[in-house]
C-alpha cells in the first residue's frame, strides 16, 4: 500500500502543550480514526496560546506537520479589514499544504473549510473528502459563506475527485454527496441501561456550548414551565458559551437554581455519567448538522427532545423515538408532561432510541472511513 500524506484544513481553534496539539475533544476524537490510516499528517489551522480545557484532546499520531495561519472573520467592518490582509497568507498555505497532500480533506462550514473549497479546485486529480457538519439542507436560511461552501462542494465541474459527507437524505445531489453520520461510542461501550422511574423526579440533560444558536434558554423556560405545572423535574446544563452569564442571571432571577444547574464544560466521562442517570436530553438548536448530544443520549437511552431541523426528524423518525419541539412552551410542555405520566410509552420509546443510535458506533464509523482512504 502506498504513502499517504494527509492534509485537513480546518477552523477548529488548537492548542501546543507537551509536545502534543491538542483541540475540541469530539473533532479530534473523530480526526484521530481517519488518522489511523494515513502515513503523514498536514494540519492547517488556527493555533492560539491558551490553557487547555476539560473538553480538549490530542491528536494520537506521530507525524504530524502543523502550519499555523491566523483566525479571521467577516463579522464587523474591522474583522473585515484586518481580514484582507490575512487572506493571502491563508491562501499561500494552504495551496502549499495541499500540493504536498496526496488527500485532501476539508472540516465544512467555516472560514477555514471556505478557503479550502476555493483552493481545492486547482487540484481537481487529487484524492478529496469534506466533513459537512452543518445543515446540508438548502431550504434552510443561513450565511452566505455556508451557501457558497455547499454550492462549491456540490458542483461537479468545480469540485471533482471528492466525496463530501454529509448528514441526512436531500433530493438534487451531485455525485459528489454521501449520506454519512458520526459516532462516539464504540460496540464494546454497549452496556445494560435500566432507566429510574419518575418516582424520585425526572432528569434533563442538555450537552452543548451555551450560545443563541443552541437555545439553551428555551430549555430553561421549558423545564420552568413543567416545574410550574407540577412536574418534579431538573435540568443539568454541560457547556459553556458566551450565553452563561445570562443564564445564570435568568436562573437566579426565577430561583430555579433547585431544579436547573449549569454544570460547565466536562470531559467524556462526566458527559457518559450523565447521560446514564438522565431520562430525557434536550437539545432546542436553530440549526443542526448530525447534534451528537442527541446521539450519544439516545445511546445511553435518553428519549431525545429536539426542534425540526437538519436530518433531526430522520433521527427521531418523525416523533416515534423522540419528541420533536414547537418552540411553543405550552404544546412543548405538554408533550413532555404526557411521557412523564405514562412511564411504559416513556420505556417503550426509550427502548427505540437506544436501539437506533447502537446502530451508529466507532467501530461502523472506522469501517466506513477506511472505505474512503483505502483505494
Amino acid at each position: 500500500m502506498n504513502s499517504v500524506k494527509f492534509v485537513i484544513i480546518t477552523h477548529v481553534s488548537h492548542v501546543y502543550k507537551n509536545n502534543e496539539y491538542l483541540g475540541y475533544s469530539p473533532y479530534v476524537q473523530e480526526m484521530n480514526i481517519w488518522l489511523k490510516y494515513v502515513d503523514e499528517v498536514i494540519i492547517v489551522a488556527p493555533l492560539r496560546n491558551r490553557e487547555i480545557t476539560p473538553i480538549d484532546i490530542s491528536y494520537q499520531h506521530d507525524r504530524i506537520n502543523f502550519k499555523v495561519v491566523p483566525d479571521f472573520s467577516f463579522i464587523n467592518l474591522k474583522n473585515i479589514i484586518t481580514s484582507i490582509f490575512k487572506l493571502p497568507v491563508i491562501f499561500w498555505k494552504i495551496f502549499w499544504a495541499m500540493k504536498e497532500a496526496d488527500h485532501i480533506h476539508l472540516r465544512c462550514p467555516g472560514n477555514m473549510g471556505l478557503i479550502g473549497c476555493f483552493v481545492q479546485i486547482l487540484f481537481p486529480n487529487k484524492i478529496k473528502t469534506a466533513k459537512y457538519a452543518g445543515n446540508w439542507d438548502s431550504k434552510n436560511k443561513q450565511p452566505w459563506s455556508y451557501q457558497m461552501q455547499k454550492w462549491i462542494l456540490n458542483n461537479t465541474f468545480l469540485t471533482r475527485n471528492m466525496k463530501v459527507l454529509v448528514y441526512g437524505y436531500w433530493e438534487n445531489q451531485s455525485k459528489n454527496t454521501k449520506s454519512f453520520f458520526t459516532a462516539t461510542y464504540s460496540e464494546l461501550e454497549k452496556t445494560n441501561v435500566e432507566k429510574a422511574d419518575f418516582t424520585n423526579g425526572t432528569k434533563v440533560v442538555f450537552v452543548g456550548s451555551l450560545v443563541s444558536g443552541k437555545n439553551p434558554l428555551y430549555a430553561i423556560k421549558l423545564i420552568e414551565r413543567l416545574v410550574t405545572a407540577g412536574y418534579n423535574v431538573t435540568l443539568d446544563l454541560y457547556g459553556d458559551g458566551v450565553e452563561r452569564d445570562s443564564l445564570e442571571g435568568y436562573i437566579k432571577m426565577y430561583k430555579l437554581h433547585e431544579y436547573i444547574v449549569i454544570k460547565g464544560n466536562q470531559n467524556r466521562e462526566a458527559l457518559k455519567a450523565a447521560y446514564q442517570k438522565s431520562h430525557f436530553v434536550i437539545l432546542p438548536s436553530k440549526s443542526e448538522g448530525w447534534p451528537k448530544a442527541i446521539a450519544e443520549g439516545m445511546f445511553w437511552g435518553c428519549i431525545p427532545i429536539a426542534t425540526k431541523v437538519s436530518c433531526v426528524p430522520y433521527m427521531l423518525d418523525f416523533g416515534k423515538r423522540g419528541t420533536l419541539l414547537d418552540l411553543n412552551l405550552d404544546k412543548d410542555t405538554e408533550q413532555i408532561g404526557d411521557l412523564i405520566m405514562n412511564q411504559r410509552a416513556y420505556l417503550e420509546k426509550s427502548k427505540i432510541a437506544m436501539k437506533w443510535s447502537r446502530n451508529f458506533t466507532t467501530d461502523v464509523f472506522e469501517k466506513e472511513i477506511e472505505k474512503l482512504l483505502i483505494k
